[in-house]
């Protein structure tokens, strides 16, 4: 017997409904609309784009360009995206220094920090985008515990050059 028919649900909607459903959910509901949500939305599965951009490394200064084209490919079939962002750290900066003692931690951090937001927001699923050997790890550390459909996106390598004004020379 699958588990849908052990269950009676398919597993669409499986934790938004929790938030999204009820007279005693509307407070929830009233914050949804407030980042955006329609009334259609809310029969959408929720999907959380986990991103961990940032400017700290060359290794994630992009990420939230794969962020949107995420967030864009999870509308168009038919979901509701919601992203937020993790921390992130180069150990290739702190290497040989006392910052060296955050950088092993940094994956626990982070896959917590994604999995507190998909638990708490009660997303149905989970996108995750990481480009470094710190986020990675956390990303997937996060994906495995939170057990739902989830998807990891590799941000590739850095290119050569460097960064001025939002161009690459």
């Amino acid at each position: 017997m699958t588990a849908k028919k052990q269950t009676g649900e398919s597993g669409h909607r499986r934790y938004s409904k929790l938030v999204t459903e009820t007279n005693a959910r509307a407070a929830s509901r009233g914050m949804l609309y407030g980042v955006g949500f329609k009334k259609g939305d809310f029969q959408k599965s929720q999907v959380g784009i986990a991103s961990t951009w940032g400017t700290v490394t060359p290794c994630n200064m992009h990420i939230n360009d794969l962020a949107e084209h995420a967030a864009r490919g999870v509308r168009k079939a038919q979901g509701m995206p919601l992203t937020f962002g993790t921390i992130t750290v180069s150990d290739g900066i702190s290497m040989g220094t006392e910052g060296m003692k955050y950088s092993l931690v940094s994956r626990e951090v982070i896959a917590d920090s994604i999995e507190t937001v998909v638990g708490c927001q009660s997303y149905d699923g989970i996108v995750t985008i990481g480009g470094c050997d710190k986020n990675m790890p956390g990303c997937m550390i996060a994906i495995a515990r939170l057990n739902r459909p989830a998807v990891f996106v590799y941000g590739g390598t850095i290119l050569p050059g460097t960064q001025h004004n939002g161009l690459r020379h």
